[in-house]
């Protein structure tokens, strides 16, 4: 899963929110640098991240994508479980996405001063072009997977990645309906466990 699903599975606590966001760029024990509840994001994106790579669904989707980019087809998969997140009317109207979008900044900018480097450069320009909202479309999917392919260092090109994403749109829908209430319920009882001690 992507920004937007660790966002969204933070529940609305601003530490473990920042410790979700931030976990891809916190090493190993790293983590025990940081306080106590953005340390506890740390540890529920990784189980978030565990128990989206072992689910059926996931191992469904990554097919759309493995013969053209093998160990990457999971990276693609978490920005198309963010897009149809974002466009679940059920949780999300456009409005309520901005003001979420907008809320979350906010958030991050308030503990902008513990925010790893590679995280803390890579906000501005999350804010800017405004990725949480944008995964809500087709467009900000494409320039998701554009991003994704400059930051890899073995992939050059994902211009068949967006072209599979559009060709399997109704597959890919599917299996993200089928995973996403599973991940919540799995990050909603972890996130208990490890508020609860």
């Amino acid at each position: 899963m992507n920004y937007l699903a660790h966002a969204y599975l933070s529940f609305q606590q601003p530490q473990v929110l920042v410790g979700n966001m931030i976990s891809d760029f916190v090493k190993g024990s790293k983590k025990n640098d940081f306080p106590t509840l953005i340390c506890q994001g740390i540890m529920l994106h990784r189980a978030i991240d565990n128990y989206t790579d072992t689910h059926n669904a996931t191992r469904d989707a990554k097919t759309f994508f493995r013969a053209d980019y093998g160990l990457y087809s999971g990276a693609f998969i978490d920005i198309v479980y963010d897009h149809f997140l974002a466009k679940n009317e059920s949780l999300f109207n456009p409005g309520s996405l901005m003001s979420f979008s907008r809320d979350t900044y906010q958030v991050l900018e308030q503990f902008k001063d513990v925010l790893p480097e590679g995280f803390r450069m890579i906000l501005p320009y999350m804010k800017a072009q405004n990725w949480l909202f944008n995964y809500r479309f087709t467009d900000g999917v494409r320039n998701s997977f554009r991003g994704l392919v400059r930051r890899a260092a073995y992939m050059h090109d994902s211009t068949r990645a967006f072209e599979i994403f559009i060709e399997n749109y109704k597959q890919l829908e599917s299996l993200s309906g089928a995973f996403l209430p599973d991940a919540e319920c799995f990050a909603k009882e972890y996130f208990l466990k490890i508020m609860n001690g």
